[in-house]
């Protein structure tokens, strides 16, 4: 099944008011929202819920008719089980779709999400890697219930609990002559070729970092690519700026890089839980959120060096 139940409830919205604008008033989700959601169930379902009516709202199908009499079914039937969960029982049960940020995923979210199936064996977890703004995205769409993300842009629409901050750095391959250094500024780095993490928003903060400092950086490559970009600064094609510090040095091609500490006052990424604040949060999200809050730390952070360890190395 490829569409979710927060999906359902928004079809079942337009169909009973027969309208996007009278469904986002009842529900409290936008109009765009809404929308998406209706023409994905469409997509996934291969089959025309709505006539769409210019400035007079919407009228059900007769496929839509009876597809409406099943997402009402369907949703009596998933609140009679949580209501039977809840009366019979205190675990934590169900599916959470999960989003990841790519250059956080293959580190966080594996021991993230087995150390949660453990605490929680009635949990399941779909897990989704992408970009911040296909993440933000997800949310609003109600395509995932929660992302592990950065504090990046994130619109007040969104709710972010703050879990570790990571500061920036810089990373070169181990034969470069700043690997010796103990840090690095960027006046320092502007005329070198970056390698430039090439995806929305992160891209912007990178850049900001210099141009903050009045500078601006001589790019050899760009890439959205993280692991293509780890493998380009191990074979000396330049350096790199991230936030990520992972507890190998080593490139996919076995060559090594060396991180070094980006000297000055710059802003940190924020690790973070990102829920749509409009939504009731279950108790299967909330247990995620709690878990997450005491799983990721200053000290300890699944598949990373967490800056605590950082300090401590130096």
């Amino acid at each position: 099944m490829r569409f979710t139940l927060r999906q359902l409830e928004y079809f079942i919205a337009a169909g009973e008011t027969g309208s996007i604008s009278q469904a986002s008033e009842r529900i409290n989700i936008s109009s765009p929202s809404i929308s998406t959601a209706i023409s994905q169930l469409e997509q996934e379902l291969e089959v025309q819920l709505f006539v769409r009516h210019h400035a007079q709202g919407l009228s059900l199908t007769p496929a839509g008719r009876v597809m409406l009499m099943e997402a009402k079914r369907l949703i009596e039937q998933a609140e009679a089980m949580y209501s039977a969960a809840t009366a019979t029982s205190e675990e934590v049960r169900g599916q959470l779709n999960i989003g990841c940020l790519t250059t956080l995923a293959p580190m966080i979210l594996p021991e993230l999400a087995l150390s949660f199936m453990s605490a929680f064996p009635k949990a399941s977890i779909r897990p989704f890697a992408d970009h911040q703004e296909t993440l933000l995205s997800g949310l609003h769409k109600a395509t995932i219930d929660v992302a592990i993300t950065y504090d990046l842009q994130i619109p007040q629409g969104i709710d972010f609990l703050p879990l570790v901050d990571l500061p920036v750095h810089a990373v070169v391959g181990e034969t470069h002559p700043l690997a010796r250094q103990s840090a690095v500024t960027l006046q320092e780095l502007v005329e070198l070729p970056l390698i430039l993490l090439d995806m929305p928003i992160s891209a912007e903060y990178f850049m900001a970092l210099f141009l903050k400092e009045g500078l601006q950086p001589t790019i050899g490559f760009r890439f959205s690519q993280p692991d293509v970009i780890r493998t380009m600064v191990a074979n000396g094609y330049g350096y790199t700026l991230a936030n990520v510090t992972s507890r190998s040095e080593q490139a996919l091609d076995g060559r090594r890089v060396t991180r070094v500490r980006l000297a000055g006052d710059h802003r940190p990424m924020t690790i973070g839980v990102a829920t749509l604040k409009q939504l009731r949060k279950s108790r299967l999200l909330s247990a995620f959120s709690a878990h997450a809050r005491a799983f990721i730390s200053d000290s300890y952070i699944p598949g990373m060096v967490a800056p605590a360890m950082g300090h401590k190395r130096r």
